[in-house]
């Protein structure tokens, strides 16, 4: 995934308009939704203001954008974390499957529940073992 993919994930998981993240961070609707498109890098400083204005760390942020870090509970996608949280499923999957699934996209877009996450988990392992 790229950086602009991750933002638009976001900010869509948190259910916010771009005016809504402008306003948090002090940056203009257009310079957000050049970043959500790609047409646009962020500095090291507007990456640190969109962190904070998805209550997130840096590192979190950056979770799962290609070459970058490893998954911690916050980064996690919707329902993954669910998923993990889980006393009996959770069990199952180990940190390796965490930072597999964390990545995972279907035509362009991630599992929204955990059982849809589930579900993957359990295709993947049949496949794989």
């Amino acid at each position: 995934m790229r950086l602009h993919e991750r933002l638009r994930e976001l900010r869509g998981e948190r259910g916010l308009r771009l005016k809504d993240i402008a306003e948090r961070c002090g940056v203009s609707v257009p310079y957000l939704s050049d970043l959500e498109r790609g047409r646009a890098n962020p500095s090291l400083d507007t990456l640190q203001t969109l962190a904070g204005a998805y209550e997130l760390s840096v590192n979190d942020l950056l979770m799962g954008v290609d070459f970058y870090g490893n998954a911690s509970a916050q980064s996690l996608p919707l329902g993954l974390k669910e998923l993990l949280d889980d006393p009996i499923l959770g069990a199952q999957i180990t940190p390796e499957w965490v930072e597999s699934l964390a990545r995972i996209e279907l035509r362009g877009r991630r599992p929204r529940d955990k059982q849809d996450w589930y579900e993957i988990f359990l295709h993947l392992r049949r496949i794989l073992s």
